[in-house]
């Protein structure tokens, strides 16, 4: 998930409870001109006792990860992800580290302040499957926002409704929500019509209409129907 919008507004807030719902392992990383890729999947060391090298592994190894403001670091460091969120591995030193599962990425970026930023290139914006704005809140609940800061954030009490074992049984049960034909061709209809159309750049790729199709299931469940 991309979060996308003006300073301010909640991005970071939103990831944080959402990841803090889910009874999973977190990690938080901020996103930085200086930062590596081997700050993120980890490095191989010389452990001088047993004489062997170890893999350290970075803050990738985790169920939850947020990556703030992902477009202030390079894109070097940005491709990193692109292996983690599409085949949920990472490669180094010619071995190959599965991530555990499940395994949610949760991005945030502004799109209003270029400067000493790096916009992900479509390669990357396209292994998200949503992309999301917030927008203001309405006066009466910024207004509770203000007050409802007074002692401490409200996130600080946040606690989990799910484990993560129900997260994976959740994305299972996804997979079994079925989709009237009818349905997928009105997918394929909105994907081509993206593709040929003289207003759009760069239309819908077959990973963005997967991503369609299993946003369509995931939506069906969670309004609890089954197909």
């Amino acid at each position: 998930l991309l979060i996308e919008d003006v300073p301010g507004i909640g991005k970071t807030t939103l990831a944080r409870a959402i990841a803090k719902s889910v009874d999973c392992t977190f990690q938080r990383i901020q996103f930085t001109n200086d930062l590596l890729p081997s700050d993120i999947i980890g490095v191989t060391i010389y452990n001088q006792h047993t004489q062997q090298f170890e893999f350290k592994a970075g803050p990738i190894f985790a169920n939850v990860i947020l990556a703030d403001e992902r477009n202030r670091t390079t894109p070097k460091t940005q491709s990193c992800l692109l292996e983690a969120m599409n085949d949920l591995q990472v490669s180094g030193d010619g071995a190959t580290h599965h991530l555990p599962e499940p395994f949610l990425v949760r991005a945030t970026q502004n799109p209003v302040e270029l400067h000493g930023t790096y916009p992900l290139p479509e390669s990357q914006l396209d292994r998200f499957m949503l992309k999301i704005r917030m927008g203001y809140p309405p006066s009466e609940d910024e207004k509770n926002i203000i007050t409802g800061q007074q002692v401490r954030p409200p996130i600080n009490s946040l606690g989990p409704v799910v484990h993560a074992e129900d997260v994976c049984a959740m994305q299972n049960m996804v997979l079994d929500v079925k989709v009237e034909t009818a349905l997928v061709e009105y997918i394929m209809a909105i994907v081509e019509a993206t593709r040929y159309s003289p207003s759009i750049e760069l239309g819908v790729s077959p990973r963005g209409a997967m991503s369609f199709y299993r946003s369509s299931q995931a939506n069906a469940f969670v309004m609890g129907r089954s197909e």
